[in-house]
């Protein structure tokens, strides 16, 4: 994969990874969070997990953006429809 490719992916998913996790962590409180019951993680260590889960969701998402977008192959002989 090129670097450019890379960065089209990583960097617009970073940022909205940023922006899902203060859209999240504004509603939700970390020490309010118990997972499976009883397991309480502290607050940095779910800031953390919380921002890669939403860069890897959002990565994935540019991914698919980016593998069905036509290639420049497709798009000279484009015809304008």
């Amino acid at each position: 994969m090129k670097r450019r490719s890379l960065m089209l992916i990583l960097w617009p998913s970073f940022l909205m990874a940023g922006v899902a996790s203060a859209v999240v962590f504004a509603l939700i409180d970390p020490l309010d969070v118990a997972i499976f019951g009883y397991f309480r993680p502290e607050r940095d260590v779910l800031y953390a997990v919380g921002f890669f889960f939403f860069w890897l969701i959002a990565g994935l998402s540019s991914l698919l953006t980016l593998y069905i977008s036509p290639s420049q192959q497709d798009t000279q002989y484009d015809i304008g429809f």
